[in-house]
C-alpha cells in the first residue's frame, strides 16, 4: 500500500518568528487551528518541547473530537514535527510544518501530513489544514 500524504503550502501575511511561534501558544492555536467554517474555537493544552506534548479538543456541533500528539522536532523558527492522533488518523501520524522567509512580512509554510486510514481521510485533512492555514493568514495579517 502506497503511504497517503497531505502537502500544502500557503504564503502567511506575518514575519516567520510571528508564524512560527502561533504554533506553539495554545491561545493563538485556539484562534486558527479551526477545520471546518462555522466551527467555535477548539480548547488547546500543550507543553510546547521537543517530547512535551499537545491535546485540541475540537467541537464539532455537540460532539467533541480530541486530537493528540507529541512534539518531535522545534527548530525555530524553520521547522515544526508533531505526532497527530485522532480517531481520523492511523498510529504514526506526523504533521511537518516548514517555515520560510520570504521577506520580512511574509513567510511560506509548507505542511505535510502522512499515514491516513484511506483516501477519504486524507482528501479530508487536506481540506481541513487548508482551511487551518487560511485562518493562520486570517489572524496574522
Amino acid at each position: 500500500m502506497t503511504e497517503l500524504m497531505v502537502n500544502i503550502s500557503k504564503i502567511i501575511h506575518a514575519p516567520i518568528e510571528k508564524v512560527f511561534d502561533a504554533w506553539l501558544n495554545p491561545r493563538m492555536l485556539s484562534k486558527f487551528i479551526i477545520p471546518m467554517p462555522g466551527m467555535t474555537a477548539p480548547e488547546v493544552k500543550n507543553d510546547a518541547r521537543e517530547g512535551g506534548s499537545f491535546t485540541i479538543i475540537m467541537h464539532v456541533g455537540d460532539d467533541k473530537l480530541p486530537h493528540t500528539g507529541k512534539y518531535l522536532e522545534i527548530n525555530r523558527p524553520n521547522k515544526l514535527v508533531f505526532t497527530w492522533a485522532s480517531r481520523h488518523s492511523l498510529d504514526g501520524s506526523t504533521v511537518t510544518l516548514n517555515f520560510t522567509k520570504i521577506n520580512d512580512n511574509k513567510t511560506n509554510v509548507t505542511l505535510t501530513q502522512v499515514k491516513f486510514i484511506d483516501e477519504k481521510e486524507r482528501s479530508g485533512h487536506e481540506e481541513g489544514w487548508g482551511n487551518i492555514l487560511n485562518k493562520l493568514d486570517e489572524v496574522m495579517s
